[in-house]
Order: C-alpha cells, then sequence, then structure tokens
C-alpha cells in the first residue's frame, strides 16, 4: 500500500494496515520488485507480518534490488539491504529496526498504522515493548502518514499487488467495490482489465475473462472451488452481495498451485480476516435505489464489524438488498428454415412449395433436401414480453482466527446466503412456424443480404394460420449458497506450511407456471428496424392480436418443477521449502502439494399441466376463452406503464390471480423419476514447482515452473432413455450409471526481468484445462416437442484444453501510475458443442388436447469434444495515471483504462459451413474510468464497453449474434466527516438497450430496455 510522507523523520510499516493489503499474503508468495525502500519494507511487512523501522534522514530512501518470492524475513532483509550501507536489528518477536551498519542503538518507532480513512499523528504513542531511542529523537518527531480509503488508494493497491503476484494478473480491493455503483459482485468485477459482464434484464448475471464465454472461468472463494446452482460449472454472480468481499484478483496466467488454471483465467475471490485490520473496526452503509422503468425505490445496507484480543480474532459481515426491476423486450424473431413447412404432409407442404415459387421465384425440387430447405428462412415469432423481476437476496461472512505469532495462523471462515426471485412475464407472441399453418402470401423477400451463403430471407410474409399465445409466466426461483474452510498457515524458518479442508454447496429450487392462451388465425408478420411485428392480413378471419381475448381458447396452466443440489468437499495442503544452496545459489524455493475434491450434484425435476378445476379433468380446453378471466393491462399489472418499445398496452391474467385461480387444492408438481440425474466427480492432483532468482548482467529474473498431475473419475448415473417395440420413448425402470475418467499433466512458467527500475518484463506459458459441465455429462434426455429434437448427455465427455503463452512489459513509477501491455496466444482444443449424434423414428407428438399432432422422425443431439481446434489471441492494454504527475493543477484527477482485443480462427460450427468465432466470444472489450478526489469530494464515470458476440447458432444453422453494450456509471461521494460519507450513483445512466440479431443486423432478434437506476447512500466507518 502506498502512503504520502510529510517533512520524513521516521518511518513504521505494518502489515495490518489495511484488509486489502494484507490480503496478498495469503493468496499467493509475493516477490518484491526493486523499488524504493520504503515501498519494498512495505511490501515485506505484508508479508510477513512484521514492523519495520528506520531513521528516514540519516538512513535516506535507497532503490533496493528485487527480491524473489519465497525468502525467509531474514534473506529478504540481507537481500533489500544489500550495499546500501544499512544493516537491520531486530527488537521484539514483531519490530525490526534498520539502521545505519555504524549505528549503536535502534531508530525511532511509531505506533501501528491505523486502518483506511484515519490519518496517524507525530504525537502517537511509542510501543512499551520498544525500548526508547538514544540520542533524544522522541516519538514526537513522528512524520505523518496520510492514508485514506480513496479510490485512487484502492487502485494503488491494486498496482500493488498486480507488480508482486507471479504471473499476469490484476485485482481490485474493498475500497474499489464500495465506491462503485453496482448491483453484485460480477457489475464490480467489470472494472478488472480484461474482465467484462454477461446482463440479461439489466443485470450482471456472469463474468467473461478476456472476451472468452464465462464457463471458461475458474471461480473460488477463500482459495476453494465454488459450487453453483446454475447446472454448469459457471457461477451465478447476481446471488452474491458485493459488500461482503474485501478483494477480488484475476489471475491470467497460472502457476502449477493452482486448482486449474481456466482457459480465460481464474477469478479468487477473498473475504476479510479478524487479523487483517490493526484495530476495532466497524462499518455500515445503506442505501435506496429507484429503476426509472418500474419506477420503484429498493433498499440495501450493509454492516462489518471485527475485533482482535490477544491471539485471537473474529470477524462478521452481513449485507441484504432488495430490487424490483422491469424490463421490456422483444424476442424470439429467430430464423426458421422452410423445412418446417416444406416437409408438412398434405396441402401445408406442397402450398409452402407452390408459394415460394409463385412469390419468391425459389424452386424447391426436393422438399425434404435439408440443403435446399434450410437456405430459405423466415420469421419465426414475434414476442412483445414485459418482464418484473423482484429479487430478495442476502449474504454473510464469518471468520474466528487465532493467531498467536507472526509465524502461525489457525482461520475459520464461512460464507452463507441466499438469493429469491420471483419474476412475472407477461407475453404477447405470435408463432410463424405454427404447426397447423403455412405460407399465404410472401410480401417481400431479400435474396441479396446473405447471397454468400446461397441464402434468401423471407422479410414480410402471410401465413395461413399463426399460433397467438397469450402467456403469462411465473418463476419463483430459490438459492440458498453456503461455504466453510478451515485453513492453517506456519512459517519456519525455511519450511512453509499451508492447509485447507473446506465444503462449498448450493442449492436452487425453481418453480415455474405458465398460463396459455392460444388463438389460430391467418396473420402477417415482418421484420421492422429494431424488432418485428405482426398484424392482421388480408385473409378472412385475421385478428388484431392484442385486441380479441375472445378469440383466445385456454390450452393449459403448465407447471414445472426443478431442484438442483451441488456439493463440493476438498482438503488440500502445500509444502514450500526455502534453499540456500552453495552449488545452484539461484535455486530459492521447492514447493509441493496435493489437492483432493468430491463433488456431486444431483437434479430432480417435473412437470404437470392443469387442464380443468380437478385433478384429471379437461373441462377448460378450448372451452374457457382468455375473456373468462379477470383481465388487466399491462400499464396495471406491473408498475411504470404502458410497454415501452411499442407504446402497446394489451390485456392478460395476472401471475397473482392465476396461481389462486387455477392451482386447485391439493395440486403439486410431481418430480419425474425419469428426469433425474446425478454426477459424481472425484479428483486428485499433486503438484511440484520451483522459484529461480539470479541476475544476467545488472538485470535481475525470477523465474516459477512446475507441473501439476490432474487425475479425474465420473460417475453419471439416471434412467437411460430408450425406444419401446411400439415405437414410443422412455426411461429404463432403475437407475443406469457409466463411469469415465480422464488424467492430464499441465506444465506452467512464469517469468519477470525488472529491465530498468519500475520497467518489468513478464513472460507466461502453460497448459490449462476447463472440465465440461456436469449437466452434459449426466444422462439424461431431455425433449423439444417444437423443434423435434431430443437432446442426451454425454458421460464421455473430456475437458477443454487450451496451450498459451503471453508476454508483455509493464512500467511502474513511484505516483502509483501503471503502463501495461501484453501479447498472448490461446490454442483452445475439444471445446464442447451440441452434435447431432443420431436419429429417432416415429415419435408421436401430441397436443395439449390430447390429439395427435403428428408422427415425426426426432434428431437426437449431444454435447461432444469438437474437433480441431481454436486459436485466440490478443493484446492487452492498461494505463493507470494520476494527472497530477503532468501538472500540479490537475492534482486529484486521474484515468484508469483497460483495453483488449482478441482475433480468433473461425471454428465453421454451422452445419450450414457459416464460419463464425467462437460462440461467447468477443473481439473488443474495453474500461474507461475518469476520478477526481480530495479530503472531502471524490467523483468518477466509468464507461464499459463490450464488442458483439455470437451468443448461439440457431438449430445449429444460423450465428444469432448479440450487439456491441456500452454502458456508463457514475458515482459522487461527499465525507461529512472523517467517519461518514454520502454517495450518490447512477448506473446505466445513458439508458442503453440490449439488442442482438441472427447474422445481419437488418435481422433483430431481441431489443431489450431495463432502465436506469440511481441510488443515493450513506456509509459509516468506525
Amino acid at each position: 500500500m502506498r502512503r504520502t510522507l510529510f517533512l520524513s523523520i521516521a518511518l513504521a510499516l505494518q502489515v495490518t494496515a489495511t484488509a486489502a493489503a494484507a490480503e496478498p499474503a495469503r493468496v499467493a508468495s509475493e516477490a518484491i520488485a526493486s523499488q524504493p525502500l520504503d515501498a519494498a519494507l512495505n511490501a515485506l511487512s505484508r508479508q510477513t507480518g512484521l514492523q519495520f523501522v528506520y531513521n528516514a534522514q540519516s538512513a535516506g530512501n535507497p532503490r533496493t534490488p528485487g527480491v524473489p518470492a519465497g525468502l525467509s524475513a531474514d534473506a529478504a532483509l540481507s537481500r533489500l539491504l544489500a550495499g546500501t550501507g544499512l544493516r537491520y536489528r531486530y527488537l521484539n518477536a514483531t519490530t525490526v529496526t534498520i539502521e545505519a551498519q555504524d549505528s549503536a542503538s535502534p531508530a525511532p518507532t511509531s505506533s501501528a498504522l491505523a486502518p483506511a480513512g484515519i490519518a496517524v499523528t507525530a504525537n502517537a504513542p511509542q510501543p512499551a515493548d520498544v525500548a526508547a531511542p538514544s540520542g533524544g529523537a522522541g516519538a514526537q518527531n513522528l512524520e505523518t502518514i496520510q492514508v485514506t480509503g480513496s479510490y485512487s488508494r484502492s487502485l494503488e493497491q491494486a498496482v500493488d499487488i498486480k507488480r508482486a503476484t507471479v504471473g499476469f494478473s490484476d485485482s481490485i480491493v474493498a475500497t474499489d467495490v464500495a465506491d462503485f455503483p453496482e448491483q453484485n459482485l460480477a457489475e464490480a468485477l467489470q472494472r478488472v482489465p480484461g474482465v467484462t459482464i454477461e446482463r440479461s434484464k439489466g443485470l450482471g448475471t456472469k463474468v467473461n475473462v478476456r472476451g472468452l464465454p464465462s464457463e471458461y472461468t475458474h471461480v473460488s472463494i477463500n482459495d476453494l472451488a465454488t459450487a453453483s446452482g446454475s447446472g454448469g460449472r459457471d457461477v451465478e454472480f447476481d446471488m452474491f452481495a458485493s459488500e461482503i468481499i474485501q478483494q477480488v484478483t484475476v489471475q491470467k496466467s497460472p502457476t502449477a498451485a493452482d486448482e486449474e488454471g481456466g482457459i480465460a483465467g481464474s477469478v479468487k475471490i477473498s473475504t476479510a480476516r479478524p487479523f487483517d485490520y490493526s484495530e476495532r473496526k466497524l462499518v455500515f452503509s445503506a442505501e435506496g435505489a429507484h429503476n426509472s422503468i418500474s419506477e420503484e425505490v429498493d433498499p440495501r445496507f450493509a454492516f462489518l464489524a471485527a475485533d482482535t484480543w490477544g491471539d485471537w480474532g473474529a470477524l462478521v459481515s452481513y449485507s441484504q438488498s432488495k430490487r424490483t426491476n422491469r424490463t421490456d423486450s422483444t424476442s424470439g424473431i429467430n430464423f426458421r428454415p422452410s423445412s418446417r413447412f416444406l416437409t408438412a404432409s398434405g396441402t401445408r407442404g406442397t402450398q409452402a412449395q407452390s408459394v415460394l415459387l409463385r412469390d419468391a421465384g425459389v424452386n424447391i425440387t426436393n422438399r425434404n433436401d435439408s440443403d435446399q430447405t434450410n437456405r430459405v428462412v423466415f420469421q419465426d415469432k414475434v414476442g412483445d414480453r414485459v418482464y418484473l423481476n423482484e429479487q430478495d437476496k442476502w449474504g454473510a461472512t464469518g471468520s474466528l482466527q487465532y493467531k498467536p505469532s507472526s509465524t502461525f495462523s489457525l482461520t475459520f471462515d464461512a460464507m452463507v446466503g441466499g438469493y429469491d426471485s420471483t419474476e412475472d412475464e407477461y407475453d404477447a407472441a405470435a408463432y410463424s412456424a405454427s404447426s397447423r399453418s403455412t405460407f399465404d402470401t410472401i410480401h417481400e423477400y431479400d435474396a441479396d443480404t446473405l447471397s454468400q451463403y446461397g441464402m434468401l430471407v423471407l422479410r414480410d410474409v402471410s401465413y395461413t394460420a399463426t399460433q397467438h399465445e397469450m402467456l403469462s409466466k411465473e418463476r419463483i426461483n430459490k438459492t440458498d449458497y453456503g461455504q466453510y474452510s478451515m485453513a492453517l498457515d506456519w512459517k519456519g524458518d525455511s519450511w512453509y506450511v499451508d492447509a485447507l479442508v473446506g465444503y462449498s454447496g448450493a442449492e436452487k429450487t425453481s418453480d415455474y407456471s405458465n398460463l396459455k392462451h392460444v388463438a389460430y388465425a391467418p396473420s402477417r408478420t415482418r421484420w421492422t428496424g429494431d424488432s418485428g411485428e405482426t398484424i392482421p392480413s388480408s385473409a378472412p378471419g385475421s385478428i388484431d392480436m392484442y385486441n380479441a381475448s375472445d378469440k383466445y381458447l385456454f390450452e393449459a396452466y403448465e407447471t414445472t418443477l426443478e431442484k438442483v443440489k451441488d456439493d463440493k468437499y476438498a482438503a488440500q495442503v502445500n509444502v514450500t521449502r526455502l534453499l540456500d544452496l552453495a552449488f545452484l545459489p539461484a535455486l530459492h524455493t521447492v514447493k509441493f502439494g496435493a489437492r483432493y475434491t468430491d463433488r456431486s450434484k444431483e437434479r430432480q425435476y417435473g412437470e404437470a399441466k392443469i387442464t380443468g378445476p380437478t385433478a384429471g379433468s379437461a373441462a377448460w380446453v378450448n372451452t374457457r376463452t382468455l375473456a373468462d378471466s379477470p383481465l388487466q393491462s399491462i400499464s396495471d399489472i406491473v408498475p411504470g406503464g404502458s410497454y415501452s418499445h411499442k407504446r402497446l398496452d394489451w390485456e392478460q391474467v395476472s401471475n397473482e390471480y392465476a396461481r389462486g385461480a387455477f392451482r386447485y387444492d391439493g395440486f403439486y408438481t410431481p418430480f419425474d423419476p425419469g428426469q433425474f440425474y446425478q454426477v459424481d466427480e472425484k479428483v486428485m492432483s499433486f503438484y511440484a514447482m520451483t522459484d529461480f532468482a539470479f541476475d544476467i548482467g545488472s538485470v535481475p529474473f525470477t523465474i516459477n515452473a512446475g507441473a501439476r498431475y490432474v487425475d479425474t473419475k465420473v460417475d453419471s448415473f439416471g434412467f437411460h432413455p430408450i425406444q419401446r417395440p411400439d415405437g414410443s420413448t422412455g426411461y429404463t425402470d432403475t437407475p443406469v450409471s457409466k463411469d469415465g475418467s480422464y488424467d492430464d499433466l499441465l506444465p506452467s512458467f512464469n517469468m519477470t526481468a525488472e529491465l530498468s527500475p519500475g520497467l518489468l518484463l513478464r513472460a507466461a506459458a502453460s497448459k490449462v484445462m476447463m472440465r465440461p459441465a456436469l449437466t452434459d455429462v449426466a444422462y439424461k434426455r431431455t425433449a423439444s416437442w417444437s423443434s423435434y429434437r431430443f437432446t442426451d448427455g454425454n458421460p464421455e465427455l473430456k475437458p477443454t484444453y487450451a496451450k498459451q503463452w503471453e508476454v508483455g512489459v509493464e512500467k511502474y513509477l513511484d505516483n502509483g501510475a501503471l503502463f501495461a501491455a501484453s501479447y498472448f496466444r490461446k490454442n483452445i482444443d475439444g471445446v464442447v458443442i451440441n452434435s447431432l449424434t443420431g436419429m429417432v423414428e416415429d415419435v408421436a407428438v401430441y397436443n395439449a388436447n390430447g390429439s395427435l399432432n403428428g408422427i415425426y422422425d426426432f434428431d437426437v443431439y449431444q454435447p461432444v469434444n469438437a474437433k480441431g481446434s481454436y486459436e485466440v489471441d490478443g493484446i492487452e492494454l492498461v494505463a493507470q495515471m494520476p494527472l497530477g504527475m503532468f501538472t500540479p493543477w490537475l492534482e486529484g484527477f486521474g484515468i484508469n483504462a483497460n483495453y483488449t482485443m482478441l482475433d480468433s480462427s473461425l471454428a465453421g460450427e454451422s452445419d450450414l459451413g457459416i464460419k463464425t468465432p467462437m460462440p461467447g466470444l468477443s473481439e473488443k472489450t474495453w474500461n474507461f474510468t475518469a476520478y477526481y478526489e480530495n479530503e472531502r469530494f471524490d467523483a468518477r464515470v466509468s464507461y464499459n464497453h463490450k464488442d458483439e458476440y455470437v451468443e448461439s447458432i440457431g438449430y445449429n444453422l444460423y450465428p444469432i449474434y448479440r450487439d456491441a453494450y456500452g454502458q456508463m456509471d457514475v458515482s459522487i461521494g461527499y465525507r461529512i466527516t472523517d467517519n461518514i460519507k454520502i454517495s450518490l450513483k447512477g448506473i446505466n445512466l445513458t439508458n442503453e438497450i440490449t439488442s442482438g440479431y441472427t447474422m445481419d443486423p437488418s435481422f433483430p432478434t431481441m431489443y431489450e430496455a431495463s432502465g436506469r437506476r440511481i441510488s443515493l447512500g450513506l456509509r459509516a466507518d468506525f
């Protein structure tokens, strides 16, 4: 941590200055780069817990040589002071004096530094166990040490961590998290260089590192890999409150000691511990936030309390928030291949063939030839939706720490939380691809835009029997999260040992219902400038879909219930041996260790349909109309008025009424035994690595090299899908299991060379992996009846691997400025994609009323490891500079900016041979923050941008893109007193829209508005 010094007489440095400064010592073994002596002692203090005292007037502040990671305190001090004419002396077990070699007495000392936000004055008392200095230089002559919890200070702390960490990394600390406007941990992380987030309905949900998909990022909390209720390995960050987090480091080049490394990187989250603070600590914050669309005000508060007594310390933190957010969105406007109609039996198929020839000049010679029919596409549907999302979120951490000395600690950490979400969706949709419909008239077609792929797009079409739907959907999700760990840290003269045992678990229950009313009628659907629309056609019987409640017939009240349980147990031990070998002086450290994890994910699922007032009754089907239920306009059901996108207002049944009226007494959604699956995964890993430090000429080098061996065994069991002799499909009577296994050796290499004072050259190379999602390896089959497709799990999936390397330069200035540039390349093998692996013939498909829809052949898709590889390379640029370095009148102003640009080989995943980037990969991302602050006032504006990327590939044929998105956030704060601060924050001030398209922007797929949020908050720090 960097400090401002005034009239330097004496300096005291202590690890417990702030939690953010202390954290790196327990996350990674730090190297101390060449820098002024006071900064080097500060870094060593953070690692060892020692307090250093020296007379700055007589000793000066010489620049010290770099110190490699892993040295003992004595060895590090010897290297730091070599050639300076200074020596060190222990005054007691925790205090070391730095003095001239001919000095006969210790230098003056000072009290420990106070936490951020408190200034240590010149008259600080002298510790009782330190002898008073001779020569009359008493404690009253101590310098003032200015320590504030400012944003610039947090940036400097993050720079210190980046400089000291082995390999390429970036960090944010508690001040940065607390002072920026954000709704959860994901949104706090978007400030880190190379990090962007995925948004859903105005909320950051998942984290992307360097533009790569979120599932390529490995996440751990307090060094324990995090369980997730999502069904995959990607972590749902929206369930974590940012207030309970103390520090986050994104490590982009792993060491052998890291659990896996992650293809994109590893997000290492740390919570606070009591001995991170030098004295009792109490923090409280509260705020209210207003959403511009819902017009609701949401409360949020948090507190932290920490104290130590003797060898013991305890800390608790808690946060709770509510969020009510409304989103207006169009959706579902995707391509549908004309095979939907052309392969239909009877007149539906032949009429579609003749209309294409008549109105578009397209001659389909074989209606079953997919190469022809897949290249003529139409609009799947148009949906106008209003979402109202209400969230209750709470999180708490606790830490009990026993630390009798700076060389031993035993810590129990706990992190628990709950995330409850209720989402109401009101949907007016028109399915052009109705099972009863076909082409009537093609009003406009486009043979030019996608001609390079031989594709023709029907832009404006009338259909014979569009399926119009009024859908009232309700999703109730409840996630409970818990993580507990016990950590031991011991440091001897030449041996370090740390060990961890822990548990991480998440349980998520999802209760879904959909009240569905349907009206079949002719209509006309077409693309508009930013979405699509459905209007009446000229055919008899056509309707205005928004104002025809008496035409909509009840089809079903559908319910599903899903419960996912994810448990992970882990144990690890790391042993470090410090070496001083005469025959190999460059070898400083050998480190080795082992880790065992046991993870289990279990899923239960069931669905049921209500079609009448009692169980088994179908009295309401095709007899009850939408008008038979009490209707409310959208502007009355949800707060915020009419549908903002098209200024539409239509009437539907509220979910509150539907749940009470349609669920008869005794109704429940039973779990379906055939949908159960469980995956057990056991991993044993061993690693060994070394640290070297040597000079080539005047350039000091440090090298970290090692390898990790990983052995994985997977047992997946569930109810295997079968085909019965009568042609129907089902499941085995008893669970069927299948084992899988894989092992590999993952080498890593990291090097740092200090070319000149403050100028570092870094290089790294490694092999890393990401395991397949547990849902992908599970034995199960899911059906998409409208798409005529089965999707099966694949227990034989292997991980996705990457061979990667990176080289970069970093320039550190004494005023906290940083300039960095790096080039990286990743060769990614075994990417998991969904692929056609079989077919089930003659599957009966039924309508909701029980009538036979038809007999179809169902394609079977499975996740598989794709052949070939992706090559991804990119550059990352970072600039952090206080502008006062240029001119005094810019004192307090500063800039923090980063830019990441990627280039990837094209994969050709589409069955049409359309070359696309890796799904989820964004080629350009950048963040820019400008700030100003003084003792009382601070202000900052931040803009985060993520370029367009392929979100998915529709029907495995047509790439669907998410448009580029940029968001501006602002924070203004004023410190009323030294302990109390008020803040005004704004999220998405420019009211940006989330949008997407299929293959070309003229074919939009979605237009989603979630509004801006303004919050007013108060923070007290004692």
